[in-house]
Formats: C-alpha cells, structure tokens, sequence
C-alpha cells in the first residue's frame, strides 16, 4: 500500500501506528522481503548498514537470494551523548550535518571537527573489522537496496544515500521495517522507493518499540553473519547457500 501524494513509499497499512509488529531483526528481514519480491531486480545489491542492519538485510538476502554486503556510516555524536548525533560521515568521506541542531546546541568548529574525525576513524575501523578493509563493488548504474533495522531522524540513512549517489548507483532502494514517518517522507524525496512496512508518527518514537526482542547487535555476531556473503572482487557473488 502507497501513501498518498507519496508513490514511491510502500508501507503495510495494517502495521501503521503498531508496535512490537516483528519478533527480531530476522523476522523484520524477512517480512521486508515479502514487500519487495514483487518489484525484484534479480542484479540488486543489498547493503546493510552496520551494526543492526546487518541482521534485517541478511535475512532480506537469504529470502531474495541476493548478494549483500556492509556499508559504512556512523553518526556524529556529541561528546556528552554517544547514542544521540547531529550529523553523519559515510565509507567514502561524505559528511551531512544537522546545522539547525549544531547552531541550536552552540557547538564550536572545533567539536564538530572533532566529532567528525572520531566518526570518521570509526568507519574506517569497522571496515578494517567487518569487511577486511576490501573496497565496496562497482556501483555504478547499479540498483542497490539500502537496508538498516528502522529510522528515528533518517539523517544517517540520509548520508548514505547522499554517498551512494556520488558513486551513481542507481536506483537506490530504502528497505526499513519500521520508521518515522518524517523521515520516511524525507528519505522518499530523495531515493527511488522506500519500503517501510511500520511506519509511525508522534513526538516519541523509538526504533525499538517495533520489536517483541531487541538488543545490540555485537561486531563479532556482524562479521559471523557477513561470513556467509563473502564476494570476490568482482562482487558478482556467489549464490548464497541459504537462498
């Protein structure tokens, strides 16, 4: 079902406004993959975003029996606030800022600079981790499904749209279980479609609330679950083995 006034947003109108609509991360994959298989390109790359994206866009890969691989993004966090952000930075050095918010809280040149060198080590790091430091696939006039486990404020999902652009993939896909429904809209604004089957409104929102199980994804769960889509150079893959 499409929002009105907005096509290219799809969504579970039954699962609107509802909360704990998926058992875990799997379950919210897996019921993202019964809202994409009708519009399926069989070429697609699906790149979850770390940490807890990796587990919904690996169960979206087993029922699609697509590639996958990681992309790197961390939010800009404030030095107070390791959970809360005003901006983000991507694999490739793209950088977006909530200048509203960093003018609104007073944060000095030097903070922000600070914080975006300490995300930016962060990625890069997690590369190293998660990934083996590899480069990511040829992207170019390649349809990508970008996948996390919900949105709160989009803006890190936001900045790897904006890097994924500057690499011309395209189209590119937003795939979330659940989100608000702000930054649902946002996000439609600038990608080709957003699937969200729980979509959300209201001053409190918490990406959590979607869930009957939540908890942090550890890196080391991240690189066993990776194990399974390693790709060679090419990034064509191999079949998955529980495709």
């Amino acid at each position: 079902m499409t929002i009105k006034n907005y096509k290219n947003i799809i969504e579970q109108t039954e699962l609107r406004g509802e909360i704990e609509v998926f058992r875990d991360r799997q379950h919210a994959g897996e019921a993202l993959a019964n809202l994409l298989r009708e519009n399926l390109d069989n070429k697609a790359l699906i790149l979850g975003i770390p940490a807890g994206g990796i587990p919904v866009a690996v169960a979206l890969a087993r029922k699609l029996s697509l590639p996958l691989d990681a992309l790197m993004v961390s939010k800009i966090t404030f030095p107070w606030d390791t959970e809360a952000g005003y901006g983000a930075v991507a694999w490739d050095g793209t950088v977006l800022l909530n200048e509203a918010l960093v003018k609104g809280m007073g944060l000095s040149e030097q903070i922000v600079k600070e914080g975006m060198d300490h995300a930016l080590k962060k990625v890069e790091y997690r590369n190293r981790l998660l990934r083996g430091g590899r480069p990511l696939a040829q992207l170019k006039h390649r349809s990508v499904i970008l996948v996390d486990d919900g949105l709160a404020t989009g803006f890190t999902m936001q900045t790897a749209v904006a890097a994924l652009r500057k690499a011309d993939a395209d189209p590119i896909i937003v795939a979330v279980p659940t989100g608000h429904g702000d930054a649902v809209r946002k996000l439609a604004n600038l990608v080709n479609t957003v699937y969200c089957p729980n979509i959300r409104e209201g001053r409190f929102f918490a990406v959590a609330d979607a869930y009957e199980h939540w908890a942090d994804v550890e890196e080391q769960e991240v690189i066993a679950l990776l194990k399974e889509f390693q790709l060679p150079e090419n990034n064509q893959g191999k079949k998955n083995k529980m495709g």
